[in-house]
């Protein structure tokens, strides 16, 4: 490893990667993976990507319309604007580089519909898209000499040097070291972990929103959650997976402990409402049954269809005993998307120089308060293309000479830090902001939140990754809490 780069890459999800994939071969650029290079937020996408591909029978104005309502129109319409009507020429980038779309048998790619799109417009590989996307986007980074790539690598410092950055990085064998970077582009995903039930992945603990709320970077509307009404319901694990939109979009039907129908009484367009409203309605019918049982079912379609469209949910359900194709699926809502984050622009910058923000943990306002399906891995292939972009104008018109030192190496050894800081902090956020949150229950919360924060951050604690991933989650527990009780005040 170098001890200087002109960009560094922090995640190495579909936003990160494709950033990566950006860049000319004179300019150096560092990425690093939390975990492993496979898993991240992207990998676990199972719909697929939206994008007006058929002009015919779609456009832009449609695309645009549905993601505004799915918002509740509290998104930023001039984001949208650009997601929208660039993000064609990306996913249409993704197949050209080898990711292998599903076809129709005129060999067109196959587009199917979700909840809350008014059209067919959702291109997919099965139901693993993100998995084919991410695995090929590393392929292609493998293959960029201009890119190195460090996986199990925690960044546990972000902090500004002058002309760029010093970031610290600690390794898989526990090792530490310090670079410098003239530019750097968070990916790093969202804060699913800040909940005892999440569909993310292990690394999605808000590291990067945390490093840079602690440089100064606007964070906004980190309270605007997205919980996801059709999770697994898997009786022990913290990592529940995704039962896509894509099986109600292809005639699933949600039914309560009873097997009733019920979703068409909380919204007329029933199972095909956004996430929201159909989470909400799953509360509102468990309140009135005082049960939590709940169902998705696709009996009723051909065995051998939802076989070859979901394999990968056929599979996941098989190995919890359950045949798709013979019985009902156990779900109930969990924490799955985040829409505010680290506060840019369109062009990704922050508020702090030389700092940008893509995917999940940014906060483009192409969300609003409601994510429409299989707008997420849209929205971070077009804005961490033009991130890279913006970078690489900049990068043009500067002598990019060496930083004047070398940066300060750093002493990571301390006290041992108590256990138990996380599992409360997630037991707190499952009380005070869920489907439908308690306002009641959130001052207290908060005042607890900040003092175990507090006693992270002045305790003197070894830093490590339990250290780094309890001052995350602290961290957005916190802003996300004070948020809530700014708008219960004002309310």
């Amino acid at each position: 490893m170098n001890s200087e780069y002109d960009v560094l890459i922090v995640g190495a999800g579909a936003a990160g990667l494709y950033a990566a994939l950006q860049f000319p071969e004179e300019v150096r650029v560092l990425l690093i993976s939390k975990r492993e290079l496979t898993l991240s937020n992207s990998s676990l996408a199972q719909g697929g990507v939206a994008a007006v591909l058929d002009k015919d029978n779609d456009n832009f104005k449609l695309h645009i319309a549905d993601t505004l309502i799915a918002g509740k129109y509290k998104n930023d319409l001039n984001a949208i604007k650009v997601l929208v009507e660039e993000g064609p020429k990306d996913v249409l980038k993704l197949k050209e580089m080898g990711v292998a779309f599903d076809l129709d048998q005129n060999g067109h790619l196959q587009m199917t519909l979700e909840a809350g799109h008014s059209r067919h417009r959702i291109v997919h590989h099965k139901d693993s898209t993100g998995r084919a996307i991410v695995d090929t986007l590393i392929e292609q980074v493998k293959i960029h000499r201009n890119v190195e790539i460090y996986d199990n690598t925690l960044l546990y410092k972000l902090e500004k040097n002058g002309r760029g950055f010093d970031a610290g990085m600690i390794f898989k064998d526990g090792s530490a070291k310090v670079i410098s970077a003239h530019y750097c582009i968070l990916a790093s995903g969202g804060i699913g972990r800040v909940y005892p039930y999440t569909t993310n992945s292990a690394i999605a603990t808000g590291d990067g929103i945390t490093l840079a709320y602690m440089l100064g970077a606007d964070i906004k509307h980190l309270s605007w959650i997205q919980f996801h009404p059709t999770a697994f319901a898997a009786e022990n694990d913290r990592e529940r997976f995704l039962i896509s939109e894509a099986v109600r979009g292809e005639g699933a039907v949600l039914l309560n402990c009873d097997g009733e129908r019920f979703a068409s009484k909380y919204d007329e367009r029933g199972e095909l409402a956004p996430r929201d409203v159909v989470s909400n309605a799953i509360m509102l019918e468990s309140r009135e049954k005082g049960n939590e049982k709940f169902y998705l079912d696709i009996t009723h379609k051909d065995p051998e269809f939802v076989k070859n469209r979901f394999p990968m949910i056929y599979e996941k359900c098989l190995e919890e005993n359950i045949d798709i194709t013979k019985q009902w699926i156990p779900i109930f809502p969990c924490q799955h998307y985040l829409m505010g984050g680290i506060n840019v622009d369109i062009d990704a910058r922050t508020n702090v120089d030389r700092l940008y923000a893509v995917g999940e943990c940014s906060h483009t306002g192409v969300h609003g308060a409601n994510r429409l399906a299989s707008n997420s891995l849209l929205e971070a292939l077009v804005f961490s293309r033009r991130a890279a972009n913006d970078i690489i104008a900049k990068l043009k018109t500067e002598n990019n000479a060496p930083f004047d030192k070398e940066p300060h190496q750093d002493n990571l050894s301390g006290n041992e830090m108590p256990k138990g800081f996380r599992t409360e902090i997630r037991r707190i956020m499952q009380d005070c902001h869920f489907v439908i949150p308690k306002p009641e229950a959130v001052a207290d919360g908060l005042k607890r939140i900040n003092e175990i924060r507090d006693n992270i951050l002045n305790g003197g604690y070894t830093v490590n990754q339990d250290f780094v991933e309890a001052r995350s989650l602290a961290t957005v527990a916190s802003i996300v809490l004070k948020e809530v009780s700014e708008e219960n005040d004002t309310e």
